[in-house]
């Protein structure tokens, strides 16, 4: 790999200088007043990033991972009921994780490349009189299909159902880069790190409580040290982690924050979109379809593409690192070896996606596919450009 390329592997993402110096400071004391000048703004501002006004935010020095641990262990207890779809990869991993707990997960098998089935959701949560269901895991962006679900559809499920569980979002691959709104989808735990989004190293699990939520902790009774949230609500009261913090991550988390308020979270947003449209469109001056089934789920931040009956998608992954120096995402679990990932969130320009997308396109060529140099260039070329100039500016 070459260090002088931009990645396009899903996350971590690529990371600007000024986050890489912010991470890079002197040791600190980190149980006096400095501590809390980096800590609580950081807590501030991810509240924005959630859009909040209410959210409990806990950061704790680990990834999504740890933040899907956190969400489990602080609100649940064994043998409780958790319903979810396994539409991928990292659904599949969290629904492990709650096997492992000892939860008992009600399953909802979707094909790969789908969204969250709401209504199936509604029709289990409306037959669940009892109310054994604690619990409801949405993937907001899953990472190994490219698949975005709508979060505010199942919301609207657990309230057509009159059913009380708590609703979990794993936003890992899109808070901080896609809309996220945790009080309008009435979202009681939302997951995601430091890696993606934020576009810093990993290091970062980084969740948001509801007060329904953060009432949940004090019955349950899943065990948790680390991942306390009292424990560290009660560190957080007197500027400072219950153990020590990863001050140079949170330094680095504090810069990314006011990064992201300088160029407006809307911004943002439309930043991620404007890229991801060109990406698409690239892919279909290739010929080659997402792995995502229908446009509205079509993820901002990463595309999952489909290669030819055959083909061995993961050695354009291979060719790429060995021959150009560049890094993209291959295929995990039911999709390996049919799709390749590229991921288009972070810190990422038009022109450096361009760069991604000539590269990826060179290796398909030389890898004997189908497909014409500087067709998908030129494609997103046409979505990124700003048309001709006004006829006044230059004129004589």
């Amino acid at each position: 790999m070459s260090f002088q390329n931009p990645v396009f592997i899903p996350g971590p993402t690529n990371i600007p200088e000024a986050l890489r110096k912010a991470c890079d400071m002197t040791t600190i004391d980190h149980r006096s007043s400095v501590f809390g000048d980096i800590l609580h703004p950081c807590i501030a501002g991810v509240r924005k990033v959630l859009k909040s006004k209410t959210a409990h935010v806990f950061i704790f020095p680990s990834t999504g991972t740890g933040g899907w641990e956190t969400a489990l262990t602080n609100t649940l207890s064994p043998g409780d009921g958790v319903l979810a779809a396994r539409n991928g990869m990292f659904s599949h991993r969290w629904i492990d994780m709650c096997q492992r707990h000892g939860l008992d997960v009600k399953i909802v098998e979707t094909a790969w490349g789908h969204g969250l089935p709401a209504d199936q959701f509604e029709d289990i949560l409306r037959a669940d009189t009892g109310h054994k269901i604690k619990a409801v895991l949405a993937t907001h962006n899953e990472t190994a299909t490219g698949v975005k679900s709508d979060i505010a559809a199942l919301r609207k499920a657990l309230n057509s159902a009159g059913h009380p569980a708590m609703l979990f979002v794993d936003g890992v691959s899109s808070i901080g880069s896609m809309d996220f709104r945790m009080d309008d989808w009435g979202v009681d735990v939302a997951v995601t790190g430091s890696q993606k989004g934020f576009m810093l190293p990993a290091g970062l699990a980084i969740v948001g409580f509801s007060g329904k939520a953060k009432t949940a902790s004090d019955t349950a009774t899943l065990p948790r040290t680390f991942f306390s949230i009292t424990d560290m609500a009660n560190g957080y009261a007197a500027d400072a982690f219950p153990y020590t913090p990863p001050v140079g991550l949170m330094n680095g988390l504090k810069v990314s924050l006011e990064m992201i308020a300088q160029e407006g979270l809307e911004n943002v947003f439309a930043r991620h979109t404007r890229i991801a449209d060109g990406v698409r469109a690239a892919v279909s001056a290739w010929g080659l379809d997402l792995c995502a089934v229908s446009p509205d789920l079509y993820s901002d931040t990463v595309s999952a593409i489909c290669t030819p009956e055959g083909f061995n998608a993961t050695d354009i992954v291979t060719h790429a690192a060995e021959n150009y120096g560049m890094a993209f995402g291959v295929g995990l679990g039911d999709v390996a070896g049919k799709v390749f990932r590229i991921g288009h969130l972070g810190s990422l320009t038009d022109a450096m996606m361009l760069s991604g997308l000539g590269v990826a396109e060179m290796c398909m060529v030389d890898l004997g596919l189908d497909i014409k140099l500087g067709s998908g260039v030129g494609a997103a070329q046409e979505v990124y450009r700003h048309g001709p100039m006004p006829a006044t500016i230059g004129a004589a």
